[in-house]
């Protein structure tokens, strides 16, 4: 059983107002719906589970409801176990379906009867169209792969043991060798492996990457089936074609997703929609330029200008030939080991609810990632994945220029904790340590 830290969410929506349903989006096999019922089981003595996605009939049947009552009723036909006032809890899984059943929740949960989750893996790109969304009915949860903390759990590492890595690095003090060497050796297992959690499971039970690499593949399958089926219809071919060309996209000099490489395509307006839809599908995450790194970043976001990874930095391991892992093993640089790296870093600041921006300019070169805290903090980040990451002249142009509003730089590497001057040094694994800051 994977321990999520979704499950706080849970618990605060379950102690919170009764009137308010819980809307789980993510993309697809993160662990939605799993995380659902089992929360479900665990504190209503009263479980409905309507599979939206393989019971048609339900599906047909709710699709016909002319009002929240009338959904109610059809509700009540199509139940298998009995819907309990006060002591049930209704799942609407794969709600993405159906997604007339959305713009009736409102008055399900004023109704009170009853509480309401729903789970979606394709809600971003399903619901784009819908008049009555629930505002104000429903609290918003987006999942995503496990992150690396999350990782370690599954791996049996107590909870305690990140959070003391976590205390030294804000304190900007060295990790003892032996919390350093236990988690760079989990770090670099979750580099080829991710977080999605049928290969987690595949790992945990067999240590075997072939089994894990067998689950990645299978996931790409099921990616590219979800594109045939839902995308529109204009659009699938195209929006395939770029699904597939991530991998070698991130692995060019800039790793900004260049346009020319998709045929017949000479401008981003052409193919605007089809990067929407994968991101909205939540299979891909893409990072958008700034003009510049100022507060806000909002103000200054470029939509034509990105880089785009898959969700999971081990989905784009498996891409490349095997030796990768080798390196992502050991530690050794090899090739298409920093697209990896960075994958990583995209992967723990989304799923810790960063924006993801990066800055890029022939002046000062590249800036791998920017992210501003609730705070107003703005860090300047750089991702390094070899033994060179003491040199950073884009790091160092960028604190140098005075019309910029960075308050924290930061190298992630494959290093102990260390301070220089305004750049602070940390193992690639903490990424998310930012969540622990007051």
């Amino acid at each position: 059983m994977l321990k999520r830290k979704a499950e706080a969410r849970f618990q605060s929506w379950y102690k919170g107002p009764r009137n308010k349903a819980l809307l789980v989006m993510g993309a697809r096999q993160v662990g939605k719906s799993y995380l659902a019922e089992r929360f479900a089981r665990d504190h209503f003595s009263h479980v409905v589970v309507f599979d939206l996605l393989r019971d048609v009939s339900a599906r047909e049947s709710f699709a016909g409801a002319t009002s929240a009552d009338d959904l109610l009723l059809r509700m009540s036909v199509a139940a298998t176990e009995s819907l309990v006032p006060g002591k049930t809890v209704v799942i609407f899984d794969e709600v993405q379906e159906c997604p007339g059943v959305v713009t009736f929740i409102k008055y399900l949960v004023q109704q009170g009867d009853y509480r309401y989750i729903l789970t979606g893996s394709l809600l971003g790109v399903k619901l784009q169209n819908i008049d009555s969304l629930p505002v104000g009915f429903a609290s918003r949860l987006d999942m995503y792969p496990l992150d690396f903390e999350e990782f370690c759990w599954a791996m049996g590492l107590d909870e305690q043991v990140m959070r003391r890595a976590v205390a030294c690095a804000l304190h900007e003090e060295r990790l003892p060798d032996y919390l350093y060497n236990k988690l760079s050796d989990l770090f670099h297992r979750y580099l080829m492996v991710g977080g999605m959690p049928d290969a987690v499971n595949a790992f945990v039970s067999t240590n075997n990457i072939d089994e894990v690499r067998t689950v990645h593949l299978d996931l790409h399958a099921l990616y590219r089936d979800d594109i045939t089926k839902h995308a529109p219809d204009g659009l699938r071919l195209v929006i395939r074609d770029i699904y597939d060309l991530i991998p070698s996209q991130v692995i060019n000099a800039s790793r900004r997703f260049q346009f020319g490489s998709i045929e017949n395509v000479k401008r981003f307006s052409q193919v605007q929609d089809h990067f929407l839809w994968l991101t909205n599908a939540g299979v891909s995450l893409a990072v958008y330029n700034v003009a510049a790194p100022v507060k806000p970043l909002l103000m200054n976001e470029q939509h034509n200008k990105f880089k785009l990874f898959y969700l999971d930095a081990g989905m784009l391991a498996s891409t490349y030939p095997k030796a990768v892992y080798e390196g992502l093993l050991d530690g050794r640089p090899t090739a298409n080991m920093g697209a990896v790296y960075e994958a990583f870093v995209a992967q723990e600041l989304a799923a810790h609810g960063f924006a993801l921006r990066y800055y890029a300019s022939r002046k000062v070169g590249e800036l791998d990632f920017l992210a501003e805290r609730a705070d107003g903090e703005l860090m300047a980040i750089e991702v390094k994945s070899g033994a060179s990451y003491l040199r950073h002249a884009s790091l160092d142009h960028a604190l140098a220029s005075p019309g910029f509003t960075i308050d924290r730089a930061i190298v992630f590497a494959e290093t102990n904790v260390r301070k220089d001057d305004r750049v602070l040094y940390l193992p690639a694994f903490l990424v998310g340590m930012f969540t622990y800051r007051d």
